[in-house]
Parts: C-alpha cells; sequence; structure tokens
C-alpha cells in the first residue's frame, strides 16, 4: 500500500502562536528563541513521512483519531489528518489550559 502524499497547512492561529513564542523567548535569548521556532517546525515536517507517528489527541471529546497531538519544547501542537493534508490547528505552551473542543 503506498501512502497518499500530503501536504502541510499551518493555520493561521498556530502561526500567530508561534510567533508570539518565538518573540516572547527571544526577550531571554534569540538562540534560545531560535532553536524553539527551528525546532518546532523541523518537528512539523517531520509529519509527511509519519503523520500517525503521534497519539491521538486526549483532549478531543469525540475521540477522532485524525486529530493528533505532541510536545515538543513545553508546547504542545495538534493537528488533523484529512486524505489530502496534515493540518496544525493549535500550538499552545504547556502551562496553558487547554481547550476541549
Amino acid at each position: 500500500m503506498v501512502n497518499p502524499v500530503r501536504k502541510i497547512v499551518i493555520d493561521n492561529e498556530a502561526k500567530i502562536a508561534l510567533r508570539e513564542a518565538y518573540q516572547f523567548i527571544k526577550k531571554d535569548s534569540f538562540q534560545n528563541a531560535d532553536k524553539v521556532r527551528k525546532g518546532i517546525l523541523k518537528s512539523i515536517k517531520q509529519l509527511i513521512r509519519y503523520p500517525t507517528k503521534y497519539p491521538p489527541d486526549k483532549f478531543r471529546q469525540n475521540k477522532d483519531t485524525s486529530f493528533r497531538a505532541y510536545e515538543i519544547f513545553k508546547y504542545r501542537m495538534t493537528y488533523y489528518i484529512s486524505e489530502h493534508e496534515i493540518r496544525i490547528i493549535r500550538i499552545r505552551h504547556t502551562k496553558m489550559n487547554p481547550l476541549e473542543y
């Protein structure tokens, strides 16, 4: 079975959250801000090869396994897998309250 080629789409809210995280970390350390941003983007790009690598999102109310989540650098990425794309829908710091959806 051939895996379908999916493209990565990052929602605007997730882009804004990543930009805000970068700006916040940069106040203390440009190097750390760059490391976190690059690490998050690299982890997102890796989803193309292994979209089901991470477990289903435990905060998803209806337990739809198309929604998955993982953590890196104390940031939680939530994404949705469809036939043609992997959509990054949320990036948040793990100390923030999770949204149930």
